[in-house]
């Protein structure tokens, strides 16, 4: 709204910087607990997997790269939040001087 008109209401700019206080951890949740309940699947079914010998001489099992972004997601999680809530700070901060 700011590029197309010049100027953006306060209450998007608060919208834009809280809405995230519920949807990042319905998303994340949703993500993991998707993700783990479809590990069984994923090893039963090995879709997306490459098994050797193949012309690229690589291989790729699917259930470990999930394993692998769980791994990644729960810890980060909390980072990534974090980072939001500080530039949440920032941005309602900015607002209130101008």
């Amino acid at each position: 709204m700011k590029e197309a008109f010049g100027f953006a209401p306060s209450w998007h700019l608060w919208l834009r910087y809280s809405t995230f206080l519920v949807l990042y951890p319905t998303g994340i949740s949703s993500e993991v607990g998707l993700i783990y309940f479809a590990l069984p699947y994923i090893k039963a079914s090995e879709k997306y997997c490459f098994r050797m010998p193949n012309k690229w001489n690589f291989s790729f099992d699917y259930f470990y790269a999930a394993i692998l972004a769980l791994v990644i997601y729960v810890p980060g999680s909390p980072h990534l939040y974090h980072y939001m809530l500080g530039q949440r700070k920032r941005a309602l901060s900015k607002s209130k001087k101008e």
